[in-house]
């Protein structure tokens, strides 16, 4: 088939949505399709439309319905989509899931979220990664924490460094954060952090190998988003053999288990700071969040996501 894929990231972008549209297409690819990943629709015939966020990208694929009403709609919701859109943005949102043939999600969890009418439509496919090149090396001058994600208010980029703040002066933790400024005011407060907390340093956006260099020598990492749909530095972690210290928010649990021991209520600043202390200082409790992620892993394999990709390409007939 011809497969045109939407995605409201372009093509120098280095955001989660672009990445997952760049990695979709090359699964599609592998399974004998044509792709092409655009930005809008301009009006171009294809046998099917895989539209990336529900409300971002509502133009393209309602237009995409007015003009191809025969040919099958994929919608994939994303956490913003099913915790805030589906909200503030009702009405175009929840056409797209309306006029979806199907719905794709990326954790366990997103069905919940999901107006019950539209469930049957929907398949979770997890996001995937290729492991580390070589065997993970953890500092042993520093206990090094890290942070990967743009700064921006959804993803409480600040929390870990707020956390740090109150750490005894025998802690050896470090923390290095990678990620964009989506704005001036949030690089003033990144760097405003950095002068009044040595142990921070944000390194700003990097590309893709930093991240997989910084997953060699992490000892964890904390994701502290108010919501996510999968992110997929999740499973990115958890492929690479990171622990990670995750907000307790559905996005994170539905990839990480309900019964993970690393999770910590959303903004809360003291409860971070005593699981990094604990993690610090207690060997057993770190060996216990990577055996957990280790037991995870297997779910991440992008073959399996290539044949969630199948499966769900099949049911469209």
């Amino acid at each position: 088939m011809k497969i045109i894929l939407i995605t409201p990231a372009n093509k120098q972008s280095k955001s989660g949505n672009r990445l997952t549209a760049t990695r979709w297409a090359g699964f599609l690819r592998d399974l004998g399709h044509s792709v092409q990943i655009e930005v809008d629709y301009h009006d171009e015939p294809a046998d099917l439309m895989i539209a990336l966020h529900a409300w971002r990208t509502a133009d393209s694929s309602h237009r995409f319905r007015q003009l191809f009403p025969d040919r099958p709609l994929i919608v994939a919701l994303t956490g913003t989509d099913i915790n805030e859109y589906i909200f503030s943005h009702p009405k175009p949102t929840l056409k797209s899931i309306e006029i979806a043939d199907r719905l794709v999600c990326l954790h366990d969890l997103a069905v919940d979220a999901t107006p019950r009418k539209f469930r049957n439509k929907l398949s979770v496919i997890y996001q995937s990664c290729d492991p580390l090149p070589r065997p993970r090396k953890p500092s042993s001058r520093h206990f090094d924490i890290c942070v990967v994600g743009h700064l921006r208010p959804v993803k409480d980029p600040l929390r870990a460094a707020y956390a740090i703040r109150a750490l005894p002066e025998t802690s050896n933790i470090r923390l290095i954060q990678l990620g964009k400024a989506h704005t001036p005011g949030w690089a003033k407060k990144a760097q405003a952090e950095m002068k009044r907390n040595p142990r921070f340093h944000w390194r700003g956006e990097r590309p893709f190998w930093e991240v997989r260099r910084e997953f060699q020598k992490t000892q964890l990492m904390v994701i502290s988003s108010l919501n996510e749909g999968g992110a997929n530095v999740v499973s990115e972690a958890i492929v690479a053999g990171v622990p990670v210290l995750a907000s307790d928010i559905p996005g994170n649990v539905g990839l990480l288990g309900r019964d993970y021991p690393g999770y910590f209520p959303v903004r809360n600043t003291a409860a971070l700071t005593q699981l990094l202390l604990r993690a610090e200082s207690d060997p057993t409790f770190l060996k216990e969040l990577a055996k957990q992620c280790k037991a995870r892993a297997p779910m991440f394999r992008p073959s399996h996501e290539r044949a969630a990709w199948r499966k769900v390409i099949k049911s469209l007939g």
